[in-house]
């Protein structure tokens, strides 16, 4: 059995349980709590849950998806917040964050559900033997859709996956447990709390309704899960393709609207046999670098999706778009953001035909997706220090996905290293699991889905690249700084213009100032070696 849920009496001490660990996993034991494992019946309570729209659109094959013939797409809208709020988070163990007045908060928080029926949902992080973990959450009476969503996302008590947990391998690590109350509000959090105690497995999600923040505060305990057992926490996708005898295994880490999916999820024209794990939501472990999915489905956005999409076949729900109806009479969705920014769905396994929960052959390849406009399309680094840099300075934009606080800049470049704002545990460690990930071999690429300077790069020039790396065409010639490109008509490197030699030495010196960042924030809790700084402001001393 992969994680632990049963204690023997001498275990139940100071060593195996925290205040915040006591207090949520005390709520799951109450009188008002009512035990929920199947999707079938989620199902049932979610289409008579105030709000619920029935769509007249029926699930793709019900049966695989352990749903009764005849189920029905759902649609259910949140108010005002359609994205996640990074300035929720509070995480116990990071300088300032004080546990005992929030062991209070949620005491509190837990008090006030008592006249409320809660419902104690169980699912699986992880889908292979090797890396399984059960989670448990406690979610109102009225959130019936979040409770219906979570069991999709997640991979339900199926007796497939039950009997792999029981025959897994065991991780030495309680079982995660996630208190939530979305009506909750707080003069001390008016934009809601979501508290984790990582070295526990548990949290607190309080006033956040979005359902983005219950999907990525369960894969964030996860990922903290997997960090501590030997594997990277990747929020990226990982495809595999064969061709001509030959396999390539590439993965992909960018932030939402970079084109992260859509680089996992392309078909390139039937060239090669594909095999994905994940678009999102994935580990590789650092001795084998075999790859393991977390999540069976997809949680995707809809703009991209008209009604008419041959892809909306594969939907299960729908978050946060419009309803009409249509020329037959039939309750229908209006996708494409109409209705508001970042609308989501959750698409079956079956949206991808080569899904597999794991990849055996290990990774050749990790392509760092950014937006940077001084970076040319293709960018391939060779030094593991500078490779984990880049990685850990990885440029963006923020997107529809995320609650902005007033007077931030949507479209200004910030860092998220790793493109993995979700971390619970200090950065130096996905930069060392990262750095052994390039000096046991596998290669490192920037791949620029934005402009360069004033162009944009066009996803045929991209996808394009990539397939000339996966069958090892590609033409890389040197750059500067032991860095190397390739040759594009149109996207001209021309280090030589001074212009252009300042515009690249400026975004350098930005990466280097957040590392610098690093030194102070937080008391130094996300410090990076002096490595990186030192591969930087080479390159800089090289401009």
């Amino acid at each position: 059995m992969a994680t632990k849920g049963r204690w023997q009496w001498g275990e139940v001490n100071k060593s195996n349980f925290s205040r915040i660990r006591t207090t949520i996993e005390s709520a799951f034991y109450g009188n008002n709590v009512e035990l929920l494992t199947s999707r079938r019946e989620a199902y049932k309570k979610a289409i008579k849950s105030p709000g619920t729209i029935v769509t007249d659109l029926p699930i793709y094959k019900p049966e695989l998806q352990n749903l009764d013939d005849g189920t029905k797409i759902l649609l259910f809208n949140d108010g005002a917040t359609v994205g996640r709020f990074a300035g929720a988070r509070k995480i116990i163990g990071m300088p300032g964050v004080n546990e005992d007045s929030l062991a209070e908060v949620v005491r509190e928080a837990i008090y006030g559900t008592r006249f409320r029926k809660m419902y104690h949902v169980i699912s699986y992080t992880g889908l292979h033997k090797d890396f399984i973990v059960k989670n448990h959450i406690l979610i109102p009476e009225g959130f019936e859709n979040t409770v219906y969503n979570w069991l999709l996302n997640f991979q339900d008590l199926t007796p497939e996956y039950a009997a792999m947990y029981e025959n897994s391998k065991f991780l030495n690590e309680p079982d995660i447990y996630i208190f939530t109350d979305p009506d909750w509000s707080h003069p001390d959090f008016p934009g809601g709390l979501a508290l984790f105690d990582p070295k526990n497995n548990c949290a607190a999600l309080l006033g956040l309704r979005y359902f983005g923040e219950f999907k990525k505060g369960t894969l964030t305990l996860g990922w903290s899960v997997a960090n501590r057992q030997g594997y990277a926490a990747c929020h990226g996708g990982l495809k595999k393709y064969e061709f001509n005898g030959d396999k390539f295994v590439a993965a992909f880490f960018g932030l939402s609207g970079s084109g992260k999916s859509t680089l996992t999820h392309a078909k390139h024209n039937g060239k090669y046999n594909i095999t994905i794990v994940h678009d999102d939501a994935l580990v590789i472990n650092l001795e084998d670098l075999s790859s393991i999915a977390l999540e069976p489905s997809y949680f995707d956005k809809t703009s991209d999706y008209p009604l008419t999409s041959d892809d909306n076949k594969y939907l299960l729900t729908i978050q946060n778009c419009g309803a009409t109806v249509d020329e037959f009479g039939r309750i229908v969705p209006v996708m494409e953001d109409i209705r508001n920014g970042n609308g989501r769905a959750i698409k079956s396994k079956l949206w991808s035909p080569n899904r597999v929960d794991k990849i055996e052959e290990p990774v050749n390849a990790i392509f760092w997706i950014m937006k940077d406009p001084v970076l040319p399309p293709i960018v391939k680094i060779e030094d593991p220090i500078l490779a984990s840099t880049m990685g850990a300075t990885l440029a963006t934009k923020r997107t529809s996905a995320e609650k902005l606080l007033p007077g931030v800049d949507p479209e200004a470049l910030v860092f998220e290293p790793y493109a993995n704002p979700f971390r619970t545990y200090p950065l130096s460690e996905d930069y060392q699991k990262f750095k052994t990930l390039f000096e046991k071999g596998v290669e490192c690429y920037i791949i620029n889905t934005g402009f360069y300077l004033n162009k944009k790069v066009p996803k045929e020039v991209t996808l394009e690249i990539l397939e000339n790396i996966v069958e090892r065409k590609a033409k890389f010639v040197d750059w500067f700084g032991g860095l190397k490109t390739i040759e594009i008509p149109g996207f001209e490197v021309k280090t030589s213009d001074y212009e252009y030699r300042d515009l690249l030495k400026f975004s350098l010196e930005k990466r280097l100032l957040f590392l610098k960042s690093k030194d102070v924030e937080n008391q130094g809790y996300d410090r990076l070696p002096d490595e990186c700084k030192n591969s930087i402001e080479s390159m800089i001393a090289l401009l």
